[in-house]
């Protein structure tokens, strides 16, 4: 019966004959396009994120800034993405997903400028925590719109879209870091913040030639538009009636209803109730350990200390040996390519292979790393001898290895897995609670690194993350169902065993 239900929706989505093969194509561009757009957001996020990795050292040097000033204006991005997180759920809601990615370009703007013209180190909080809030409103936005956007053929595509867009910035703030630092100490910096205000101006024109949300429209009653979105970003006719439907049973418009503009009905969302069912006795044993399986995972995917790779690269290279500012940017650029190619790899395999395999060689691979990483420093450390280079080449490939065996899936996937185990009625605070918990630790781990490899040497603090991950790797093994090809009612049956 199963079968056959999947052979006629598939039937439904199959052109019929090569003139909808090409509307199919184009209309599948189009798609792509908007998806792609909406994701440029997570591009300015990533660059935000990494550039100060290469532009720290030149602003201590301009500004006089101390190590412990640097830790809080890496941590502090992730809080105030808290707050922007938070923000860009409301504004979505209330103005749309397209004018909320114009905001979202408006304060990466904003906050471009105050940190490339900053005179002080206070005015380099404030626009720290500017560019914080825009990858909290990018973290949120970018994936809403594109999986609202998707066509059923694309979903899949579109969704992994923001996660490889972040890791491109990441990137690309590397080969800035690298292409600026031949400049005088008070340009070089300010140049790696300010060409990240160039794009925003640009985005937000774009943004006008995107469709709204399909889901959005309808959440406001404006179905005409939505079927006309539809049209646009669907397969087949079949699907924009199949995709409206879903939509509107969603939102509480009854599905016979058929105007261009309706009244949508007032459903009151008891959230009390939520939360009792989540944290109560009222809650049963499945979701308790979603709940409990949601926030360990986040919190292993920021403790595990990659937030501290990204963020202090060139430090970590210093200490094994690199010396001049080309070699230490360089091999920020190796880790960058690292950490984007395998990326693509766990977009590509995680619906083959599964995510459970993919966490098992992802946390596995990083202890073993960061172990090698622990000695090689060691050795370092203990010969205080320039032919000991053999250990630098140990330390900089294990560096390498942490970032690839974190994109290929504790990275990605967390994201992923959290979405997934979370009951409907329960996704939107479950995620939210996954959300804190994330960037908090991340914040935690970007502003105590400093002080955690001077109290303990960098080796100290590699062997830390690689005991964190390690625990990581024995919570998967014996906590994690796999999920890969389940319906959500057989996800939430698997957490009763």
């Amino acid at each position: 019966m199963e079968e056959a239900k999947i052979e006629s929706v598939e039937a439904h989505l199959l052109p019929s004959n090569s003139s909808n093969q090409g509307r199919r194509l184009k209309k599948n561009k189009y798609a792509l396009g908007c998806g792609v757009l909406a994701s440029m957001t997570s591009i300015l996020m990533g660059y935000h994120v990494a550039v100060i990795s290469g532009a720290q050292k030149y602003m201590q040097e301009d500004l006089n800034v101390s190590d412990t000033q640097i830790e809080i204006l890496n941590g502090i991005l992730n809080l105030a993405s808290l707050f922007g997180a938070f923000a860009a759920s409301y504004t979505s809601d209330r103005i749309g997903r397209r004018a909320t990615i114009t905001i979202t370009s408006a304060v990466f703007f904003v906050g471009s400028l105050i940190m490339t013209f900053a005179t002080s180190y206070l005015i380099l909080i404030v626009g720290r925590f500017v560019t914080g809030i825009g990858v909290g409103y990018a973290l949120m936005i970018a994936p809403v719109y594109t999986s609202e956007i998707a066509p059923t053929s694309m979903r899949g595509l579109l969704s992994s879209l923001p996660e490889v867009f972040i890791n491109s910035g990441i990137l690309l703030s590397y080969v800035s870091n690298l292409a600026f630092s031949g400049l005088p100490i008070n340009l070089s910096w300010r140049i790696m913040f300010g060409i990240a205000a160039i794009p925003p101006p640009f985005l937000a024109c774009g943004i006008l030639a995107m469709p709204e949300s399909p889901r959005w429209l309808v959440m406001k009653g404006r179905l005409g538009e939505a079927r006309h979105v539809l049209v646009k970003t669907s397969d087949s006719p079949d699907e924009v009636d199949a995709r409206l439907q879903d939509i509107k049973e969603v939102v509480g418009i009854p599905l016979d209803c058929s105007g261009d503009v309706v009244t949508v009905p007032r459903i009151e969302k008891n959230e009390e109730n939520i939360w009792k069912e989540m944290f109560t006795d009222r809650s049963t044993p499945a979701v308790k350990r979603i709940i409990f399986t949601v926030l360990a995972i986040q919190f292993f995917q920021q403790a595990s200390g990659t937030e501290a790779v990204v963020l202090y690269t060139p430090r970590v290279l210093e200490k094994a040996g690199l010396k001049s500012d080309t070699e230490l940017l360089g091999a920020t650029i190796l880790v960058g390519l690292a950490k984007l190619g395998f990326i693509l790899v766990a977009t590509f395999t995680s619906d083959r292979l599964g995510r459970r395999l993919l966490f098992l060689l992802s946390t596995g691979g990083m202890v073993i790393s960061y172990i090698i990483l622990g000695l090689g420093l060691e050795v370092i450390d203990w010969t205080h001898e320039e032919n000991f280079s053999w250990a630098a080449v140990v330390c900089i490939l294990a560096v390498v290895a942490v970032v690839m065996s974190f994109s290929i899936g504790l990275g990605p996937l967390a994201w992923v897995y959290s979405s997934e185990i979370l009951p409907l009625r329960l996704r939107g605070q479950g995620a939210s609670l996954g959300t804190v918990m994330n960037r908090t630790l991340s914040g935690v781990v970007a502003m105590t690194f400093i002080s955690l490899y001077e109290a303990i040497t960098v080796a100290g603090s590699f062997f830390l993350f690689a005991g964190i991950t390690a625990m990581g790797w024995v919570f998967i093994y014996f906590c994690l169902p796999e999920t890969k090809g389940r319906s959500l009612e057989d996800i939430e049956v698997l957490f009763e065993k």
